[in-house]
This record gives structure tokens, C-alpha cells and sequence, in this order.
């Protein structure tokens, strides 16, 4: 099995990366949907109680959980998918859970950075417009600093391969494809929209 993980500050390019997997028919696994899932379990709106939940579950079971809990969806995805043994995980934020799939996976998991500056993000996201803090620079700089803090700097700074995210869309995608090993020239094209990023967590939560 060949897993790759992806770890990036919002509106670095996390998303795309995703939509370029997903079009070359490798499967992708959102941890955040770990925590989606938990909160519907127990009743509760994920858009509301997202940050929340992920807090919950790492007092519950520990820091590593959502990355625990994630471990057999990676397997499955793995043992349903056509195109090979690949997945792409999308969104570590901790050396925790960083610990976790290298102990799971050992040499075959791979930590892949995405790294954009500030600016750049702050200008992807603003056009994003998912939510009004996506244009308040002050409400970016506050959540960049919660995920430095909750492990996603340290993160960073271990991944096997970086990724510089401030060229073009297409030079972009073309380097995610050599990191997944798409052959495939054509695949992972997506329409040219803005760079997303779907596992940035709601305002003021925690994606984990």
C-alpha cells in the first residue's frame, strides 16, 4: 500500500491536490470527515460543532484518535479502489498523528507539505468566499496561529516532500501528479477555479 498524506496551511492547496487524486481514480480520505461523522452520530450539526468534536475525541481516546479512527478507512479505500494500492489522506495537523500512520504504514506512507505564503493563501481564500472570515486577513493570521500551535508547523517541518504552491494552477497539478505517480499528462485536470481547500475547517473550528 502506498499511502500519501498531505499537510498544509489553509488555502495552501490541500484541495487541489485532492481534486488532482480523485481525477486519476485515486481514492481520497478526509480525516475531517472522522470528526463529521462522530458529530452526527451524537446528533450534533458538524458546521457548528466540528472544532468541537475533534476537541472531544482527543480527550476521549487520546491526541492521536482521529488519526486511529482514520487507519481502516485508508485500508478500505485502499482494498475498494481499481487504479492500485494508492490513497491520498487528506489533512494531518499533528506530529501525533504523523507518528501514527508512519507506525501504521512505516516506509510506504509518505508526508507530502503544501506550502503557500500568506498572501497567496489569503487572496485564494477571500475569492473562495466559503464563509466571511475567508476575507478577514486578522481571523486568518489567528487561525494560522491555532494550527501552528496545535502541531501543523512541526508538521510541516517533517514531511518527506515539499511542494511550492505559487506557480500556476497547471504547474501545480502537473507536480502533484509526479508526487502520486500519474503518468498521465491529462489526468487530475479540473476546471480552472480558484485553488480550494475542502478540509479548511469552519470559522473558529478545528478541520484535525
Amino acid at each position: 500500500m502506498n499511502v500519501i498524506g498531505t499537510v498544509g496551511l489553509p488555502g495552501s492547496g490541500k484541495g487541489e491536490a485532492a481534486n488532482v487524486a480523485e481525477a486519476a481514480d485515486i481514492p481520497v480520505v478526509v480525516m475531517g470527515d472522522v470528526i463529521r461523522a462522530e458529530c452526527r452520530r451524537r446528533g450534533l450539526d458538524p458546521a457548528q460543532h466540528h472544532g468541537r468534536m475533534a476537541g472531544t475525541l482527543r480527550e476521549e481516546e487520546g491526541d492521536d484518535a482521529i488519526a486511529a479512527r482514520t487507519l481502516p478507512r485508508i485500508r478500505e479505500a485502499a482494498a475498494e479502489s481499481d487504479r492500485g494500492e494508492t490513497v491520498l489522506v487528506d489533512g494531518l495537523r499533528s506530529t501525533v498523528e504523523l507518528e501514527r500512520f508512519r507506525e501504521a504504514f512505516g516506509d510506504d506512507f509518505t508526508l507530502v507539505a503544501i506550502r503557500a505564503p500568506f498572501e497567496v493563501r489569503a487572496e485564494r481564500l477571500d475569492e473562495r468566499g466559503r464563509d466571511d472570515s475567508d476575507s478577514d486577513l486578522e481571523a486568518l493570521r489567528e487561525r494560522d496561529e491555532r494550527e501552528i500551535d496545535l502541531g501543523l508547523g512541526e508538521t510541516l517541518e517533517l514531511a518527506d516532500v515539499e511542494i511550492d504552491n505559487t506557480d500556476s494552477l497547471a504547474a501545480f497539478r502537473e507536480r502533484v501528479r509526479e508526487v502520486l505517480g500519474v503518468e498521465d499528462a491529462d489526468a487530475g485536470e479540473t476546471p480552472d477555479a480558484v485553488d480550494a481547500d475542502p478540509e479548511a475547517p469552519e470559522a473558529g473550528g478545528d478541520g484535525a
